[in-house]
């Protein structure tokens, strides 16, 4: 009996150790201090948090990611630069209140527009579904016109045109900034040796999804793609005319960025912090931050290295 109740324990222990094993260890060591947030923090009524669980889930599956895979790339269709891709197979439209031409979006939400076309091998007629733009995938093979790949939150393999893969020299994501868009913060972490510390904590304003110019920061894991000290914005419904800039942004999807408060024409200089940032979403698809820690970010996390991951 005691034989079997010692190893009954033994087998509990080894269960737990294997979910402790298998999940990213967080710490915190801030390296950013200003505007930091608690675990868990009032919005009014309501209670906000930092999905520390579901954040270890998604790093733990980005080191599988890493160990499982040799090539990495990212996907690219920023402005169209490479081709609106064709209508995929199952698509669903968005109608504007204003009387713009409507958007295509496939069944799981991914837009046409500056998306990359999936297709399964075998069925090169039609894409099976969209990408968005900037996102983390493995190179599994390629030949003159085609890349297999793997999305790294996407499930199965994938053929995409060449034109629409950039192969990164990174094997190495070790710095990760995560966006909610349930509870509009921010954080990010580093990993250092098999922990990920916790540098920043700090609100955040997402994308707000009222087309045609506001739209929802997507969903994903994506790589920074490019940065611009001061990002220039135009008014809504113009072409040309400047609106005003946004300090210290970082491109990671589209029209996405992370960057700074707002500064709207005539203003010219920087702002540190706005009382809206952490409350409900109001970007053009950006992620808004105090410009401080915009700037930290914009030092912080490399071209081409830096992993950006929106949850909900």
């Amino acid at each position: 009996m005691k034989n079997k109740f010692r190893y009954l324990i033994i087998g509990i222990f080894s269960i737990i150790s294997f979910i402790v094993c298998n999940a990213a260890t967080l710490e915190k060591d801030l390296t950013y201090k200003k505007h930091t947030l608690n675990d868990t923090y009032k919005y009014g009524k309501i209670t906000r948090e930092f999905q520390w669980n579901k954040i270890s889930k998604y790093l733990d599956r980005l080191d599988s990611f890493q160990g499982e895979n040799i090539r990495f790339g990212t996907l690219k269709n920023y402005k169209n630069i490479n081709g609106l891709p064709p209508v995929a197979r199952q698509i669903a439209m968005e109608k504007y209140s204003d009387g713009s031409r409507p958007s295509v979006k496939d069944k799981f939400g991914n837009r046409r527009n500056q998306g990359i076309p999936l297709y399964i091998e075998g069925q090169m007629d039609r894409p099976e579904r969209y990408a968005p733009d900037g996102s983390l995938v493995s190179i599994v093979s390629r030949d003159l016109e085609n890349y297999k790949i793997k999305v790294e939150d996407m499930d199965g393999e994938w053929i995409v045109p060449a034109r629409y893969v950039k192969e990164i020299e990174a094997k190495d994501f070790s710095k990760v900034v995560v966006v909610d868009r349930k509870n509009q913060n921010i954080t990010t972490l580093e990993k250092v040796d098999n922990i990920w510390k916790i540098r920043s904590m700090n609100p955040a304003s997402t994308g707000l999804d009222r087309p045609p110019y506001q739209l929802p920061t997507p969903l994903g894991v994506f790589v920074v793609q490019g940065k611009k000290l001061k990002m220039e914005y135009l008014k809504d419904g113009s072409h040309t005319e400047i609106d005003g800039y946004a300090p210290y942004a970082s491109r990671f999807s589209g029209g996405g960025y992370i960057h700074g408060v707002p500064v709207n024409l005539p203003r010219t200089e920087m702002i540190e912090y706005s009382p809206t940032l952490g409350t409900t979403p109001r970007s053009h698809m950006c992620v808004r931050n105090a410009t401080s820690h915009a700037k930290y970010v914009y030092e912080w996390a490399q071209t081409n290295k830096g992993i950006v991951i929106v949850i909900e």
